[in-house]
């Protein structure tokens, strides 16, 4: 998961050095500068490019910007009209920047640290391009599914074929892995998760792997349970599953542990709280996942009122261990 952020105070004076999230996402020196910033702080063995998954609809020509407090804003693309002033090729101007990013951060680290880039899946982007913004109950992007789903299977299909490109240009910039990001894939019941989790991703996946063969790619449905999570990495033919709070750890072992590398799934809750609490979480995830394939991780992103203590603690605990 993400691990630059707001709860490190040398990101924060870069942050405020560009000005603005978007503007930081694009500049290469200080993407590049935030994404080493957690792997010089607690040697982390890896880094993950910090970029965003709105960076996709944005190089297809929608406009993007983040309102203080509030979280990412879009132009909302809803209908054919709006659809149709979409680009169908991404922007050089805004991936370009992303890549050089990658390719600072691959020369700046040790070669036995892994470097992954990212994407949003197709479903959760649409959520957010649809609404304009984010939104609990992906209300806008159900209602133009109902009403409108030739339209909406065309904006599902323009972001992945663009998402395929961003992430086969991420691996040739440097990074070692993709992971795709399905934050919103829980909401969806199993036809719509079937529909439009599972058959775009796999469809992301199969061009991926016709522009870079040998990529390696990670999938984190967020919100779903074992069976699902089983039926997408099967799909995808994935490298790797990442695991929300809430996975049901023993059964996914089960499943998965000869399929993938499973990854997580400490909430960033229990990061936050610290003390014997967390401690025992991250004896249990280690207990649970011991003799299998298991990268040690977040089960989603780190709260921005974490302690760095905490964080110290976590890395040492399970070193040590």
């Amino acid at each position: 998961m993400r691990q630059a952020g707001r709860y490190l105070p040398e990101y924060r004076e870069v942050r405020a050095q560009a000005g603005g999230f978007v503007e930081l996402c694009l500049d290469p020196a200080l993407a590049s500068e935030v994404t080493l910033q957690p792997v010089r702080r607690f040697d982390l063995d890896a880094a993950i490019i910090f970029s965003d998954i709105l960076i996709v609809p944005h190089a297809l020509g929608v406009k993007l910007w983040f309102e203080e407090g509030e979280g990412p804003r879009l132009e909302p693309v809803n209908d054919e009209k709006s659809y149709s002033a979409m680009q169908d090729r991404l922007a050089p101007s805004i991936v370009e920047p992303v890549y050089e990013a990658l390719g600072r951060v691959r020369a700046a680290l040790s070669p036995e640290k892994t470097l992954i880039g990212f994407c949003g899946a197709p479903w959760t982007v649409a959520t957010y391009l649809i609404a304009g913004r984010g939104s609990q109950d992906q209300a806008a992007a159900k209602n133009l599914m109902r009403a409108n789903p030739q339209l909406f299977q065309k904006i599902i299909d323009r972001i992945g074929d663009a998402t395929a490109t961003h992430l086969a240009g991420q691996l040739k910039a440097g990074a070692n892995v993709v992971q795709i990001f399905d934050t919103w894939a829980g909401s969806l019941d199993k036809d719509g998760f079937e529909q439009w989790c599972v058959k775009p991703t796999a469809r992301i996946v199969e061009q991926l792997r016709k522009l870079v063969p040998d990529a390696r790619v990670i999938v984190f449905p967020k919100g779903v349970d074992t069976e699902s999570l089983e039926r997408l990495v099967k799909a995808c033919e994935a490298d790797g599953a990442s695991l929300d709070p809430d996975a049901n750890r023993r059964a996914v072992r089960g499943k998965l542990s000869g399929q993938c590398v499973l990854q997580g799934n400490l909430a960033p809750e229990t990061l936050l709280d610290g003390g014997a609490k967390m401690d025992r979480e991250i004896d249990e995830i280690m207990q649970d996942f011991k003799g299998i394939r298991h990268i040690f991780n977040l089960g989603h992103g780190i709260l921005k009122e974490t302690p760095i203590a905490n964080v110290e603690r976590m890395v040492a605990r399970v070193r040590g261990r």
